[in-house]
This record gives C-alpha cells, structure tokens and sequence, in this order.
C-alpha cells in the first residue's frame, strides 16, 4: 500500500540515526565506566578499543528497543504537526490499519533480534569480557571447597571438603548412597580422591554398611563404580549469557541432574526468548500512546511510551526476580510481562481515536 510505503519511508531515517546515536552513548557509557579501571592497570589504548568494538554488538542489540520507540514517536508526532495523519483519518482508514506496517517491523526486528543476539551478540560479548579480564588481570579460580553434589537422580551425595582443580584432588570425602526408597545403602568417607582419567581412587577409604541390623565397617578399594566427571565440581565459572541457546540448555540439564541450583540460570534461558520480544512491544505501546492524543503529540507520546517501558522493564525485573528464586516458574517468570503488555498495547490501539 502506498500510505504504508510512505509510512516506512518516514520512520526508517530517524530509525537508523536513533539506532547509531543510542549505540554509540552505550559505548561511551561502557568505556568512562570502566576508564579508572583501565587506567591503573595501565591497559594500552589498541586494547581498548578492541573491547571497544567487540561491545558493539551488545550496544546494538540494547539499543533496538529504545530506537524503535523514539523513531515511532517522532514520525507519528510529524505526520500529525504536518497535518497527515488528518487526511489519512479523512480517509476513512483507521489508526490502527494505518500503523499496521510499523507493528510488523517491530515484530521482524524482535525476530531478528533474538537470531542477532545468539549468533553475533554473544559470541562477542565473551570475547570482550575475556579481553577485559585479561587486560585488568582477572582470574577466575575453578577449585572450591565445602561441596555438595547429588548424582544419579539423587541417589549418590558426595560431600567434598575442597576440590582442587588443577591437580583433579578431592580432599575429605564423604559419599552417600541411598535406594530408589530413599533408604541408607552405604556411605564411604577417604582422606582424598585422585582422579584417574576414569573413575576416583580412593586413599585410606572405608566404608560403612547395615548388614542384619548392625552397621559394618570395612576398607574399600577403589573400583570404577565412581566415575563421576570432576567437572561436576569445579567451581560454577561459566557465564549463561555468554552461551548460545543450544549450550545454555545443556548448561541446565547438567546442573539438574549434579543437583545444583539452577532456577537462576533456566530463567534467563526463557528470558532469551522472551528479551527478544521486546522491540515488538515496545513498537506497539510506542504506536498506541501515539494515537490517542490530539495535542502536542509528539512529546506526549514519547513521555507515556517512555513512561510504559520503565514499567514494562520494571515489571520484567520483578518477575525474572522472583523465577530465580523459584517463587514462581521460570516461564512465567520470563513471558508473562510480555504477554501482559502486548494485551495492553493492543487494547490501547484498538480503542485509539481516529
């Protein structure tokens, strides 16, 4: 349709300048941030702006969302200072017809967005994080003590006094096997464990059992019936958001079935999804605040979308909140605020005057 061509002509200009002036203050924002940082460890300034644009992405993708809200706003306030928006309404062509190009760009980029973020964004933002760990000499131990680790579907505990990592060593070790009826079976405790490629040998090992009433206790020698991988007990350094979606879900799954916590973690895996969704509802709140006010639209509309994405975001950060503390389900912790204002947002377009 004409109008629509026109429509897209208008908006698509203050898009992309928004777009890069939103991008480029998130890089500032980043880089006075961390400027002291960089400073006293006497970071080169080539490194900086490396990081610099390995950030890129990451600016990019957090600026979509406020950049087709502004875009939105201003072309819709224009076409009514130009009096357009008059003539499309005498028309006889509704608000909500006439914005319906706008909502199918919010709802390819929210599409694009996701496929963005999980093939360019992330990959990225690893590299800028290790770079900038590196540069400010940062490093993460993967060795930890006072463990706790459940296996085979909860049937085996290892309690772990300190693992060391680099040597693959558990020191004081107490393992716990119950039945499938959650009854005592056995329990081992060694001074230390060493890790054989294939299965733990035990030192100085002993192991107690029931056996007709009375609790038995013996040598055990080591055999590979504990085989469990030691990266199971190193230290939780991996970074969920900085995994694509496909490794972030196997992130999880082992992280359930160790027996760790891993509510946190699942929600900001649903939050992927759902964070992707948020240019589309932020287009459609930008478009609805847009047709209902009749003086000066421009700034009005622009407040109240501005006004409704804090509570959208607010919102979202209520209930991603509350999924990882396991209040409520992860789902609904990441898709109900989208759900609730796309609702909204139509509700406001459909009932907007023409």
């Amino acid at each position: 349709m004409i109008l629509d061509k026109y429509l897209l002509r208008q908006f698509f200009p203050i898009f992309l300048v928004a777009l890069s002036l939103f991008s480029f203050v998130l890089l500032l924002i980043d880089l006075f941030a961390n400027l002291t940082r960089y400073l006293n460890n006497e970071v080169p300034v080539l490194r900086i702006l490396q990081m610099g644009f390995f950030y890129i992405p990451q600016c990019l993708s957090f600026a979509l969302p406020i950049s087709l809200l502004f875009a939105a706003a201003y072309t819709l306030g224009d076409l009514h200072a130009r009096n357009e928006l008059a003539c499309v309404f005498c028309a006889g062509i509704p608000f909500r017809r006439f914005s319906i190009s706008l909502l199918l760009v919010g709802f390819l980029v929210s599409v694009f967005s996701f496929f963005f973020d999980d093939i360019f964004v992330i990959p990225a933002v690893k590299i800028k994080n290790d770079l900038s760990r590196r540069a400010l000499n940062q490093f993460v131990t993967e060795s930890d003590s006072d463990i706790v680790i459940k296996t085979r579907n909860g049937r085996l505990t290892y309690s772990v006094d300190y693992f060391d990592n680099n040597r693959k060593i558990l020191n004081g070790v107490s393992i716990i096997e119950i039945n499938e009826n959650g009854e005592f079976v056995s329990q081992i405790r060694a001074h230390s464990a060493q890790w054989n490629e294939n299965y733990w040998e035990f030192n100085n090992a002993l192991v107690y059992k029931y056996e007709d009433g009375l609790l038995l206790v013996s040598p055990f020698v080591s055999d590979s019936s504990y085989n469990e991988h030691p990266d199971i007990f190193r230290r939780q350094s991996v970074n969920i958001d900085e995994l694509p979606v496909s490794e972030a879900r196997l992130l999880i799954d082992d992280l359930r079935s160790v027996g760790l916590p891993y509510f946190e973690e699942q929600a900001d895996y649903y939050h992927r999804y759902s964070f992707a969704s948020t240019s589309f509802i932020v287009m459609i709140l930008s478009v609805s605040m847009g047709g209902r006010f009749r003086k000066n639209i421009m700034l009005m509309s622009l407040f109240t979308s501005l006004a409704a994405a804090v509570v959208y975001y607010v919102v979202e950060m209520l209930t991603m909140a509350m999924a990882g503390l396991n209040y409520i389900p992860a789902v609904l912790g990441a898709w109900f605020p989208v759900f609730l204002f796309i609702f909204i947002g139509f509700i406001l377009l459909w009932s907007a005057k023409t």
